[in-house]
């Protein structure tokens, strides 16, 4: 059976922590005992931990070196500009980007982002870190991805790092799949509801972002972003 993995809040030499709200999840739903082990997702790599002590609010684990493991392949850095949207989806996006191994994520106000949502946004950064986090245990991932604050589209593209790829619905030639190529850091925009305007895909071109498209049909902006990134993994790791 796979153990279940967790990503320590605090690290002190061989010991780790788990606090708040993963210790009591951990203690009081799974029912967590003395001697029990987990894998532990630290600073410098995973680890095995066996728990030494419990408390509602703190779990301590003693850590030592896994006997067994897998050389992780290298996998691409992928940065996901992702234009706000829905909460509910929005937040769905967040979960299965994670899933699927985004290193960060930008929540972007687009001109076509609704005012309601840019202002209630910042409001929800922290339950969207924390949904990241969640998704990293439930995926074994190693290490949980960025969520940034909410920024202005103009603000962050000139900042991007890695090749540039802005989905666009007008694109008819390039598929994303075609741009991509082998790369070890990349970003990609996602636009809102409604798709980017003439104006801001002006401004990507104008910082050399690539055009390219997912097809013919028209996608929601969570498919959107969950297909770019299961084809940006397959593509760029290749």
């Amino acid at each position: 059976m796979t153990r279940r993995r967790w990503i320590a809040d605090e690290v002190s030499g061989d010991q780790a922590f788990l606090l708040g709200r993963n210790a009591e999840h951990l203690s009081r739903v799974l029912r967590a005992r003395v001697g029990q082990q987990f894998e532990i997702a630290t600073p410098s790599g995973v680890r095995m931990g066996e728990i030494v002590e419990i408390e509602p609010q703190r779990i301590v684990f003693s850590t030592s070196d896994l006997l067994q493991f897998e050389v992780a392949k290298t996998t691409p850095q992928i940065h996901l500009y992702l234009a706000i949207f829905k909460f509910d989806r929005f937040e769905w996006a967040v979960e299965k980007c994670t899933e699927l191994g985004v290193t960060s994520i930008v929540p972007v106000i687009a001109r076509r982002t609704d005012a309601h949502l840019v202002t209630a946004a910042r409001k929800r950064v922290e339950r969207w870190r924390r949904i990241a986090h969640e998704a990293t245990q439930q995926s074994r991932r190693e290490s949980v991805p960025e969520v940034a604050d909410p920024e202005k589209l103009d603000a962050v593209i000139a900042t991007a790092r890695g090749k540039r790829i802005v989905l666009a619905e007008t694109e008819r030639q390039l598929r994303l799949r075609d741009v991509i190529g082998p790369s070890s850091e990349l970003s990609l925009a996602v636009g809102p509801e409604g798709g980017w305007t003439e104006s801001e895909l002006a401004g990507f071109e104008q910082h050399q972002w690539v055009r390219a498209s997912l097809g013919l049909t028209i996608l929601r902006t969570e498919t959107a972003a969950i297909g770019a990134m299961a084809i940006a993994q397959s593509v760029a790791a290749a």
